[in-house]
């Protein structure tokens, strides 16, 4: 049995494996769209199943969604099903509640404002990377088709990426914060 090890970093290059005792057993430019398991595209990162909350559903309907979701963020999308924006549990606290709004009459809409940053599925993991450090976000659409089929995530990252490609990733979003 094999175990593949993705280093040094997420942007670069290299797959080495180890044997079962431990041994490695050579390394192996990774290609884009890998082999082996190595996560090398969005849709290899991304969770699956995100769901939108539509642009009309309220503030506190959004609020529940993420409470039983156990999720921080919620893609917004309109009638079209098409993605319109991204609301976060941070957005309605401070946009809605601390400004006095009431969430049960604004909407996601409301709070979804200007064009989203999305990405391909089938974008390599240097493109999410740069995308997301770029735009210093922490949650990345995932489009296929004009269609929402995922999100990617600082969890995500931290599941499939070398610890060195995390690290670099936190501190790019974190610059200047």
């Amino acid at each position: 049995m094999a175990v593949r090890l993705m280093g040094p970093s997420a942007l670069g290059g290299h797959v080495g494996s180890l044997d079962h005792d431990g041994k490695a057993t050579g390394d192996e430019d990774v290609a884009q769209g890998g082999t082996g398991g190595v996560m090398t595209t969005a849709r290899d990162l991304m969770h699956v199943g995100a769901e939108c909350i539509g642009q009309h559903e309220s503030l506190q309907h959004a609020a529940r969604r993420m409470r039983d979701l156990d999720v921080g963020a919620l893609p917004v999308c309109g009638d079209d099903d098409r993605l319109h924006g991204i609301i976060t549990d941070r957005d309605i606290v401070i946009k809605c509640v601390a400004a006095g709004g009431d969430l049960a009459t604004a909407t996601a809409g409301d709070l979804a404002q200007g064009r989203p940053v999305t990405i391909s599925s089938g974008a390599d993991v240097g493109e999410v990377l740069r995308a997301m450090e770029e735009h210093r976000i922490r949650r990345l659409p995932v489009i296929e088709s004009h269609q929402l089929v995922g999100m990617i995530s600082e969890a995500d990252l931290a599941r499939h990426l070398p610890e060195q490609a995390v690290g670099e990733f936190v501190e790019a979003i974190c610059a200047g914060s």
